[in-house]
């Protein structure tokens, strides 16, 4: 183990006596007397003592080996780390808006529902759909309320048989889960060799049995899915409802709705493609859209616009879900995604998809004389490779992705989607500038050509990061998370 690594632990500074703050001093004999005695300890616990300007310095210091879209580029395919505008931000921790309480009466917050009301009219435009919910707390939780809408459609219609969803072999690992948990059966559906869904395919599956095909374009390799009207008229003509996973919405801005492909349920990532931060489990929120005829059947609570112009609540509804948050949703998220909205407006918007799309293939065409590209021909708003296209030098997707934090760069998707062996997957978005990407093409062909000259540099990657190569089997079965272990791991070594 790397000594250096656990220098700046808070521990290491640690002096008996030595305190930064006194709590006050309360005794509770009362209250003492009621605790089990299996609650209570014996020892005191063991923390670290040091004074107030070494904690700071120590949170301070841990920060800095955080890596985010503020601190570099952030190429994740499939998951669109696009930059968070500082004025969202400031927008969302407004006092006016963060100290607002969800139990206050309609009367004292009509602002806050204006806004939801706004963003569910703009997400309505620009996703083609009728009517949206913004209760859903991230994309996985989207796709479980839009198919639990479904669920409620074909129940509307005594249409119990409908007791599989079809999902393509190269969906988002949540899909088939969402599906599984939604009570559904899940049938998988096979991917030509250019990543597009196999129509032939689809079609010798679909059946009474079926509630729901999801689909989610362009799809998982970044390649738009050219036969949405044929898969839609044959989904509708079997009676089943067709399911957009909007995770890959961010290059259909300006250029296509889901709506009007003929997709019945959506749901977006206002976390991805609105830029609001996200990563390591959240903040997210994931709203569901439907098409007229399908309203109804959105959770509760829902805001509704009264004819004099205020805005209420509707906390009931016979034929609603119930409700799946705790309220409605990630607020400071919905406002965040709304000030992204209206600061880019119609025309700004119209931009992000072309752009989005402009950046990948630029990246994508850079670099496939050395990587190799599976699915030639222009790509959306991602791409994959299918790692070095010289495969004697025994580097690997996990390789080259640990060398990139060498050189300054997070690293792309690995491994994902599973249609490849090697898979490397680049989404640059469209918040990132020329220089920037040919930084990140610089360092990509650096290490095709250390691949190639002297390939242990990059198989004993990362050497300048915090955390250096580890046995990634030994951290995974014996993982070292509290300073005892790491202790009786390093005096052993």
């Amino acid at each position: 183990m790397n000594r250096n690594l656990y220098d700046k632990l808070i521990f290491d500074h640690s002096h008996p006596g030595r305190k930064g703050y006194d709590l006050p001093r309360y005794d509770w004999p009362e209250a003492m007397s009621k605790l089990p005695s299996e609650l209570m300890r014996s020892d005191a616990p063991q923390l670290p003592e040091v004074d107030e300007p070494t904690v700071v310095r120590h949170y301070t210091n841990q920060s800095t080996n955080n890596f985010g879209v503020d601190t570099g580029f952030y190429p994740l395919g499939s998951c669109t780390m696009k930059y968070n505008p500082k004025l969202n931000d400031k927008l969302a921790a407004n006092d006016t808006i963060a100290r607002l309480h969800p139990r206050q009466p309609e009367d004292t917050v009509q602002g806050a529902l204006e806004i939801y009301w706004n963003l569910q009219r703009a997400l309505s435009e620009i996703g083609g759909m009728a009517e949206f919910t913004l209760n859903p707390f991230a994309g996985a939780h989207g796709e479980l309320t839009g198919l639990l809408v479904i669920k409620a459609y074909h129940e509307s219609r005594a249409d119990f048989a409908r007791t599989k969803v079809i999902v393509p072999d190269s969906a988002h690992g949540t899909n088939p889960a969402s599906a599984h948990v939604a009570g559904y059966e899940v049938v998988e559906v096979k991917s030509l060799p250019d990543g597009t869904v196999d129509v032939d395919d689809l079609c010798s599956k679909l059946g009474p049995d079926i509630a729901a095909v999801m689909m989610t374009n362009p799809n998982t390799v970044g390649m738009f899915e050219k036969n949405i009207p044929t898969i839609s008229k044959v989904v509708h003509e079997a009676g089943a409802l067709l399911y957009y996973d909007g995770a890959n919405l961010n290059p259909m801005l300006g250029i296509a709705r889901p709506g009007d492909m003929g997709f019945d349920v959506m749901h977006i990532n206002l976390h991805k493609t609105f830029s609001t931060p996200h990563g390591g489990g959240g903040p997210g929120a994931g709203p569901v859209g439907v098409r007229a005829g399908l309203e109804q059947f959105l959770p509760n609570p829902r805001v509704y616009k009264k004819e004099d112009g205020t805005f209420g609540v509707n906390d009931y509804s016979d034929s609603a879900l119930g409700r799946i948050s705790s309220w409605l949703g990630n607020y400071t998220v919905l406002i965040r995604a709304l000030a992204y909205i209206m600061t880019l407006g119609a025309e700004g918007i119209a931009e992000v998809g072309p752009l989005a799309t402009l950046n990948a293939n630029y990246i994508m065409n850079a670099l496939k004389d050395k990587y190799l590209l599976p699915i030639p021909g222009p790509c959306k708003h991602e791409f994959v490779f299918d790692g070095l296209i010289d495969k004697s030098t025994g580097i690997t997707t996990l390789n080259i992705a640990k060398r990139l934090l060498d050189l300054g760069f997070h690293a792309p998707t690995i491994y994902f989607p599973l249609l490849f062996h090697e898979s490397l997957m680049i989404e640059p978005t469209e918040t990132e500038s020329r220089e920037t990407l040919d930084t990140f093409i610089d360092a990509m062909r650096t290490i095709a050509r250390e691949a190639a000259e002297n390939p242990d540099v990059v198989k004993t990657a990362p050497h300048n990061t915090p955390a250096r190569h580890p046995d990634d089997t030994e951290a995974a079965l014996h993982p070292v998370v509290t300073y005892s272990q790491y202790l009786e791991k390093f005096e052993s070594e």
